[in-house]
């Protein structure tokens, strides 16, 4: 079977190296030059919006899926009219604006940080006064990674707010003083067949994901899984979707969802009995879905900006590392390495080691 794939990013390039066992061949729409995937499949340099690359996409492809939320509207409105799109086009849509989201939760009985949309600086002070400060102005679209935000504390931050991210569709949400920031991986088949991952617990510096670790036996499961539960029947998902939350008073508030594989799910790879990679592209494809069940204990730590020398790494006992093909850059992601142990201790130790070569390459 051959997957179309619109992008091919790092998630991109990860679904290929988990496909290649299941005998996929892939085919990447991307218009990055030097796409990190490209090398796993056949590329078709182009932008989002081309249709005469669109076509050629379906006209090569069983099934097309996407790797990144921010592909437009009407590429996935032209794909899904030639061949499956999973996740479909309501998914896509829904996770591209931050307010539609919060409507669904809304609609959905999800609990969500208070919240209003602003589209002029008087309305950013009506809502200022409304859901109080502290709070978070953020751009509706195209915000990740701790990029597209502003943070409110006091009443002289709103002008300097307004001048950075105004003349676009924006939302304010209340500041929440979080406990915990966690995720809850779900799968879900072409036949509504559902698994979900333990709770993921992230921890964040500047907007970005740092370590993600998988939780044995969180007291928050069952929430997480209702809540994600929701989510995917309503827009009748198919594939893995990351749902993003904060743990604010021993209960789960809704951030935000992406209709992908996820950042938070990368430890699967070696930490789990059938990764999340794996696991989409069963999904996609028909095929029964496989044990989300952990193996031992991982924890995922990023590379962001820089890279620990490969030698130093391979020395750490259940470390295995995935380097993406990038150029370093400022604030990109370069690759991850999951560490794997058997007990707490072990980790615990081999992650000391770890992070003291991650901090020594970010210097």
């Amino acid at each position: 079977m051959k997957i179309g794939i619109l992008g091919a990013g790092q998630l991109g390039r990860m679904l290929g190296l988990a496909g290649y066992p299941l005998d996929f061949d892939f085919v990447f729409l991307d218009p990055a030059p030097e796409a990190c995937a490209a090398p796993l499949g056949d590329h078709l340099h182009a932008p989002y919006d081309d249709e005469a690359a669109l076509a050629e996409l379906c006209r090569r492809c069983d099934v097309v899926t996407y790797e990144f939320e921010n592909v437009p509207a009407a590429a996935a409105r032209f794909v899904s009219q030639r061949k499956p799109l999973l996740p479909g086009e309501a998914a896509l849509v829904t996770g591209q604006d931050r307010l539609s989201e919060k409507k669904l939760f809304d609609q959905l009985g999800i609990p969500v940080p208070r919240y209003l949309p602003v589209n002029t600086r008087e309305a950013l002070e009506l809502a200022v006064k409304t859901v109080g400060l502290p709070a978070v102005l953020k751009t509706r679209r195209l915000g990740y990674d701790g990029k597209g935000q502003a943070v409110l504390r006091t009443p002289d931050d709103v002008a300097p707010a307004w001048d950075r991210l105004g003349r676009q569709p924006l939302i304010l949400e209340a500041f929440v003083p979080f406990e915990r920031e966690v995720s809850c991986l779900a799968v879900r088949s072409r036949g509504g067949e559902l698994a979900f991952y333990p709770l993921v617990e992230n921890v964040h510096r500047e907007g970005i994901i740092r370590t993600a670790t998988p939780q044995r036996g969180d007291p928050l499961q069952r929430e997480g899984e209702d809540y994600a539960r929701r989510v995917v029947e309503s827009l009748d998902y198919v594939g893995v979707l990351a749902f993003e939350f904060f743990v604010s008073g021993g209960r789960l508030l809704a951030n935000e969802i992406a209709p992908r594989v996820h950042n938070s799910g990368h430890w699967s790879i070696e930490g789990a009995v059938c990764s999340q990679f794996e696991n989409h592209l069963r999904a996609i494809t028909g095929l029964p879905l496989g044990s989300t069940a952990l193996r031992g204990h991982s924890t995922m730590v990023n590379f962001i900006g820089g890279v620990p020398a490969l030698a130093a790494m391979a020395q750490i006992p259940g470390v295995h590392v995935h380097l993406y093909g990038k150029t370093p850059k400022p604030s990109r992601k370069l690759g991850h390495a999951t560490v794997c142990a058997d007990g707490a201790a072990e980790l615990r130790a081999a992650l000391d080691r770890l992070n003291a070569l991650v901090a020594a390459s970010e210097a």
